[in-house]
């Protein structure tokens, strides 16, 4: 669905074409582009001129995401229709990621992982991260499906008032039985606004338009539970440094001033599904999701080493922490760099988002603590305590660092700082 996105429109059509599918065929990919008034039409038609597999709808007036969408199911003719915004870039197998699960049929609907390209440097970069950081954790455990979305074509139309589609979809495929999945694996960048303007104006339509489809469709987004909001706010790692609880709680304060705006909206049935672009999401999307992959750096550190030493002999101490290496090695495959230094200290060097090379050092902390690890003339097998932290040096922010919560570190009697 494009709406002047000459910018981006080219890079969102390749980034599809050049999925490769395995469980599936992409049969079409169409655009549907309304009231444009720059070339976005122009462009895509000289890519269907290349490309068959491209179809171009073009409605004259801008009437709403909502209509193109309309059209767009009526003209669609696949068992799955995938919906993907004009501004935004897939990562490589996103689609196959997403399609995979529709082998179950009681699967309706399938979400996959947002991730914006802003920087975290600054506070909007930062509140932008947040925002999708609590969609991933909330989505996890209660499907909350956007940006990118699968579902079968079973759904005849949608309401043409509504600013909140893909829930609006959501809340349709549930009605008719059918089950919401939500793949972390099927990454889609995109770029958050960058002006506080285009924040508060962005949250304040979707906020209302999810109270709207509360009445009208009967159906809540998991994101309008408070306190599911708020125990995924408190497991995000967002209040580890001081400007991250500045940052964070103002984010908050901002969220709260763009609510209590869209309940404004909606008790006063202001009309939203042609709603205003801001400018600053439209910026270097493709750029961005090119050089979106972190280096994660992860430092272990066995707990009273020296104490080990003595105990065990400075021989079985290096078997000890060989043994350490293969388990890490293990555990993370072959694409991991495990390197071990003096005093039972190991980097782990892991590629990818941060949040999940967390989770990754997490399970493998505790993974290691309750392995027994049987040492060479030792007649009883020697078991490790383990402290850790996390460095992530990122392609458009400063490096972040932060302590991994697993329950060994928690206890501030075991606690290690790592400093770097």
């Amino acid at each position: 669905m494009a709406y002047n996105e000459e910018a981006s429109i080219a890079d969102a059509i390749d980034s599809i074409l050049d999925q490769g599918t395995s469980g599936g065929r992409l049969s079409e990919v169409i655009v549907v582009a309304s009231g444009c008034t720059d070339r976005t039409v122009e462009i895509v038609r000289e890519i269907a001129a290349g490309e068959p597999r491209v179809r171009l709808l073009v409605q004259e007036e801008r009437e709403g995401k909502a209509s193109a969408i309309n059209l767009f199911i009526a003209s669609a003719r696949s068992e799955v229709l995938m919906m993907i915004s004009a501004d935004v870039v897939l990562k490589e197998g996103t689609l196959d990621a997403l399609m995979c699960h529709f082998d179950d049929p009681e699967v309706g609907m399938v979400g996959g992982h947002p991730i914006p390209v802003n920087g975290e440097g600054s506070f909007l970069g930062h509140a932008v991260h947040l925002q999708w950081r609590l969609h991933d954790r909330i989505a996890r455990s209660a499907p909350k499906l956007g940006e990118i979305v699968a579902f079968r074509n079973v759904v005849p139309s949608i309401p043409l008032d509504t600013a909140v589609d893909e829930i609006s979809i959501q809340a349709l495929i549930t009605r008719l039985g059918f089950r919401l999945m939500y793949e972390p694996e099927a990454v889609v960048y995109n770029r958050g606004p960058t002006s506080v303007g285009d924040f508060l104006r962005q949250r304040r339509r979707i906020h209302a338009g999810h109270l709207r489809i509360r009445k009208q469709q009967e159906y809540s987004a998991p994101t309008m539970g408070s306190m599911r909001v708020l125990r995924a706010l408190f497991g995000s790692g967002s209040f580890t440094t001081p400007r991250a609880c500045v940052w964070s709680t103002g984010t908050i304060g901002l969220e709260c001033v763009a609510r209590s705006l869209g309940r404004w909206d909606a008790v006063r049935r202001r009309p939203l599904h042609v709603w205003e672009i801001s400018p600053t999401t439209k910026r270097g999307v493709a750029a961005g999701a090119a050089g979106a992959g972190h280096q994660n750096i992860a430092v272990f550190n066995i707990l009273d080493f020296h104490r080990e030493q003595l105990e065990l002999g400075v021989r079985a101490a290096r078997q000890l922490t060989r043994a350490v290496a293969d388990h890490m090695k293990q555990a993370v495959g072959r694409e991991a760099i495990v390197s071990i230094q003096e005093s039972g200290t190991f980097f782990l060097m892991l590629r990818g988002e941060r949040d999940e090379a967390e989770r990754t050092v997490a399970e493998l902390a505790q993974r290691l603590e309750s392995l027994p690890l049987v040492l060479r003339g030792q007649a009883e097998p020697t078991r490790v305590s383990l402290a850790c932290a996390i460095i992530t040096f990122s392609p458009s922010a400063p490096p972040v660092a932060g302590s991994i919560p697993v329950p060994a570190i928690l206890d501030p009697a075991r606690a290690a700082a790592v400093a770097g």
